[in-house]
């Protein structure tokens, strides 16, 4: 008698999006990267991205195949990336010409998939355009659609305003069979837009705890107030700056670094020269997530002056490194900061109150030291990488069921 030993077919996951890591070492935000190869032990991974000049149109990157679309002539494909869409539109208007291209190339490609791949589920990062892109396919397919996941990050929910933007939202919403967001308040915003409140789950981005952003022993930290992030206006890194000439006043040898790159760099720099700091402000351009734990860790005081933010994964790494936290009262940041127990927080576009903030965290090394280890200790149980993994693989898996029983 024989007995059939066949393994049985791995689910499979495909992921689009339009963050992603380009090449080794490349500074582009890895949460989608992080997220989707943790979930390989319970999927096939496919993701699916746009290309940029350098990258690889196939490769595959940590166990995972990694297909990167064509959608321009090759210097032009400029769309995605080094500040995001959203940033890159508003930068200059001839980039609305790359719209249509970009959103028919990423429809063209997925179908391609789904035809070729038994897909069971996809996952797709930003309601739009991903989420769309993934609507449009499911009503274009024939046969069978896979389970479809849509993940908010923000800048989608928040930036996309208007009755145009907010139909397309509702449609994603409504057809796809769960949402997730990564604060409550975009919990609410995306319940606003007609969806049942059980599809919505808050799920945060996470961060490796373990072996990257971890505290240095060094107690001495350097007199330094650190960003990290895009810069873009919603990041509003002007109401930092315009913050350390107070600063300076009390502690000459304070400087500020900012890390990242952006449509604003220009004038943010001219903005330092203006206010005679330019010597006391060092931009570093972007950095790759691994380098970054060491600017955490060096950093007295790490500062979020956003106007407004999905989530803020930038102040977990900065607590989860040790480093005190001054952020704008947002929604958002609430959910990360107690005010006065994790973090300090102050008013929307307030550079006076950030440079009070500062001044009493570089006087009170003993408020600095309580606020980073109460901060550490709560990020610990909510954004490490593998509690978020778990979430969603547990979600994934729940869709997939879902999608195959008989309706």
């Amino acid at each position: 008698m024989s007995i059939d030993q066949t393994t049985p077919r791995r689910k499979k996951l495909l992921v689009l999006t339009s963050t992603f890591p380009r090449w080794e070492g490349d500074c582009e935000p890895p949460f989608v990267f992080e997220l989707s190869r943790r979930l390989q032990h319970r999927f096939d991974v496919m993701v699916l991205a746009p290309h940029t000049t350098g990258a690889k149109q196939r490769e595959d990157i940590a166990g995972m195949r990694v297909i990167r679309y064509r959608y321009f002539f090759g210097k032009w494909e400029i769309l995605a990336y080094q500040g995001g869409i959203l940033a890159k539109l508003k930068q200059h208007s001839a980039h609305y010409l790359l719209v249509p291209f970009f959103l028919f190339a990423q429809l063209r490609s997925l179908l391609r998939i789904l035809r070729r791949e038994k897909i069971d589920v996809i996952h797709a990062h930003w309601l739009i355009p991903q989420g769309l892109i993934a609507i449009a396919a499911l009503f274009l397919k024939r046969v069978q659609f896979p389970a479809l996941l849509c993940t908010s990050h923000g800048s989608d929910l928040f930036g996309l305003r208007g009755m145009f933007f907010s139909s397309l939202k509702r449609i994603v919403v409504r057809y796809a069979d769960a949402v997730t967001v990564v604060s409550h308040q975009m919990k609410s915003r995306t319940i606003e837009l007609g969806i049942n409140e059980d599809k919505v789950s808050v799920i945060p981005m996470g961060i490796d705890m373990t072996n990257l952003f971890v505290p240095s022993h060094e107690e001495v930290r350097d007199l330094e107030l650190l960003f990290v992030g895009r810069l873009v206006v919603s990041k509003a890194v002007d109401v930092l700056i315009m913050a350390l000439p107070a600063i300076l006043i009390e502690y000459p040898h304070v400087s500020l670094t900012i890390v990242g790159d952006g449509p604003e760099k220009a004038s943010l720099k001219e903005l330092a020269i203006k206010l005679g700091i330019s010597n006391q402000v060092n931009f570093l351009g972007a950095v790759a997530n691994p380098e970054l734990p060491v600017l955490y860790r060096r950093a007295a005081i790490f500062v979020s002056p956003s106007l407004e933010e999905g989530f803020g994964l930038t102040i977990v790494e900065a607590l989860a490194c040790g480093c005190a936290v001054i952020a704008t009262n947002l929604p958002a940041t609430r959910e990360i900061l107690a005010d006065g127990e994790t973090g300090l927080l102050v008013p929307l576009g307030d550079s006076a109150a950030i440079a009070h903030r500062a001044l009493l965290l570089l006087a009170d090394t003993t408020l600095r030291h309580s606020l980073s280890r109460a901060g550490r200790q709560f990020a610990i149980g909510k954004f490490d990488w593998e509690v978020v993994a778990g979430r969603y693989g547990c979600l994934l898996d729940k869709l997939v069921k879902n999608s195959q029983q008989p309706s």
